[in-house]
């Protein structure tokens, strides 16, 4: 269905305006989206938006999203540049904006079988480290992020922004540590934490498939008790004053690492 909306005071712009808001978001299940990239992104994923607010862009792959969704019945809405910026909070907004069902998947429904590496983010606090990590998930063909403890919302506009059309090609789930643990537990699955308080360098330690990356908070690192339950720790040496990696940066290193022994090992096993 299409329709035009040229008022700022409509119910609606003012409803998905709201979800912006974490609180919002939680209540309705819904997030936003913005940007050609991250919408095509998405569509490639065979998910479309519940809700597409366009300003008549001309773009080929803008019109093809926008056939998409009428064609399967998706709510459609022409608007006006100004009013996408009130939706967005941005000055210059993206020409598309969408709004997504919120894409959780419980814990007990991940496959721990369908990928080699596995990322795990303990009190992550800044969207655009998520994004960052979820970018790096889809690079090194990660089964997702599993989000533990009180991390920031994964579908904040700004790491959603930040995920740049990787929030749609990675799982996400979250969990509190003890649920994940036990989870882990159940089944096969190396848990890998990366800390100070260990001497084994990143690249001598051997990983084991599935590898649980697990990354801790920003300021902190992870917690004493949570680096015991780890199957091993690893460390990056640091040559220089700083004692530590950004934590994105750091999830990065690791996670090719990983993938290069990975590949190492099937490709002495033909």
């Amino acid at each position: 269905m299409s329709r035009e909306i040229t008022g700022f005071s409509n119910p609606l712009v003012k409803r998905v305006r709201s979800l912006r808001e974490k609180k919002h978001r939680k209540r309705e299940g819904l997030f936003l989206a913005e940007g050609l990239r991250i919408l095509t992104e998405a569509r490639e994923e065979g998910v479309l938006p519940e809700m597409l607010f366009h300003a008549g862009s001309p773009h080929p792959l803008a019109r093809e999203l926008i056939a998409a969704m009428e064609a399967a019945g998706g709510d459609v809405i022409e608007t006006t540049a100004d009013i996408l910026s009130k939706i967005s909070g941005k000055d210059n907004p993206q020409a598309l904006v969408g709004v997504y069902r919120d894409r959780l998947t419980p814990l007990e429904a991940l496959d721990r079988s369908s990928a080699d590496i596995w990322i795990v983010a303990q009190s992550l606090r800044d969207p655009g480290n998520l994004g960052t990590i979820l970018r790096t998930g889809d690079a090194v063909g990660a089964g997702g992020l599993i989000l533990v403890d009180d991390c920031v919302d994964p579908f904040s506009v700004e790491a959603v922004r930040a995920s740049m059309g990787a929030l749609f090609t990675q799982t996400i789930s979250t969990a509190r540590w003890e649920d994940f643990i036990a989870w882990l537990r159940q089944g096969p699955g190396q848990l890998v934490g990366t800390s100070l308080n260990t001497t084994s360098h990143y690249r001598a330690a051997r990983y084991a498939s599935p590898t649980f990356l697990l990354v801790g908070n920003e300021a902190q690192g992870l917690p004493e008790s949570y680096e015991a339950e780890c199957d091993l720790l690893v460390k990056m040496p640091m040559l220089g004053k700083a004692d530590s990696l950004n934590v994105a940066v750091a999830t990065a290193v690791m996670a090719y690492e990983i993938l290069n022994q990975n590949q190492d090992r099937k490709g002495s096993a033909q």
